[in-house]
């Protein structure tokens, strides 16, 4: 764990919760893809790029998730790098507070101002700045937050972010955040069609061939939608359909998860009323969903 893995003749990651991804350039400066979950992480990135003798130019950022970015502001503020994001995520990152807010659907208490959603804020440029690294190719991946992109390098490594979970992921958690169900399923199927010598998601092993993966995430979140339509066969609360899969994919409960689980909740319900299979009601002063 956190040791430096090649991928690419420039290419690396380091291989940790959430993987850093590394690009040296030939004048011995290099890029970072993501920063790692905390001041640690950004501390080991900078130990692992000392000793490839290059200097930290900039930070890539997949997207705002506290996992991804909490790395950001040490870097920056000991190496003076750029961080760069596309679209609302880099609003997440200047202004981290967001983040948990977003999560929990309101000012998060204490339990959820933890780092594991709440990153230290930095300085951040969108995609579209001139000063973009050259040579980076930016592939939309958004579903499972705002405006989340993979980068494909010079060398053509893919680093794709949380766009797909390993299946040791998706058996332990039972389903991953999501933001927005129908852009995850399309961002699947843009991912299944995608070449590249290598691909590095976030949290599954590097590949040559990430279909199956795919194959398997469509599956699992599939799943989860009938799981929550069957659910609502008979009127329902949000909080019973929550317990359902609480209970159902074994998941202890405890303040993040209830949050995560709660705020992916809402998201497919969403999805199945927009698409016409649920839809809600209230009786006494309740929200009920049910099947159309």
């Amino acid at each position: 764990m956190y040791e430096l893995i090649q991928v690419g003749k420039s290419s690396y990651y380091m291989d940790c919760p959430a993987k850093v991804g590394v690009y040296t350039y030939g004048d011995g400066t290099a890029v970072t893809i993501d920063s790692g979950s905390d001041e640690d992480d950004g501390r080991r990135v900078l130990r692992l790029l000392e000793k490839l003798g290059v200097r930290l130019t900039a930070i890539l950022s997949t997207h705002s998730n506290a996992d991804h970015i909490g790395g950001n502001a040490f870097l920056q503020s000991r190496t003076g790098c750029r961080v760069y994001a596309h679209g609302a995520e880099a609003a997440v990152i200047r202004y981290t507070e967001l983040g948990p807010a977003l999560v929990f659907g309101g000012y998060p208490f204490s339990e959820l101002r933890q780092k594991s959603l709440y990153a230290r804020p930095c300085d951040v440029l969108l995609t579209d700045d001139p000063t973009f690294p050259e040579g980076f190719e930016i592939i939309p991946l958004p579903g499972h937050f705002f405006d989340m992109v993979g980068y494909r390098s010079p060398d053509d490594v893919v680093y794709l972010a949380d766009c797909i979970f390993s299946r040791e992921t998706l058996d332990k958690y039972g389903l991953p955040f999501i933001y927005d169900v129908a852009r995850f399923f399309e961002t699947l199927d843009r991912v299944e069609k995608l070449d590249a010598s290598r691909f590095v998601p976030a949290h599954a092993p590097a590949s040559d061939d990430v279909t199956e993966l795919v194959r398997c995430n469509r599956q699992k979140i599939a799943d989860a939608g009938e799981r929550i339509f069957d659910a609502c066969a008979e009127p329902v609360t949000f909080e019973d359909i929550l317990k359902q899969l609480f209970d159902s994919y074994d998941i202890p409960l405890n303040y993040t998860q209830y949050a995560l689980v709660g705020n992916t909740l809402r998201s497919f319900l969403a999805w199945l009323k927009d698409s016409g299979r649920i839809t809600g009601e209230f009786c006494n002063n309740r929200l009920y969903w049910r099947q159309v």
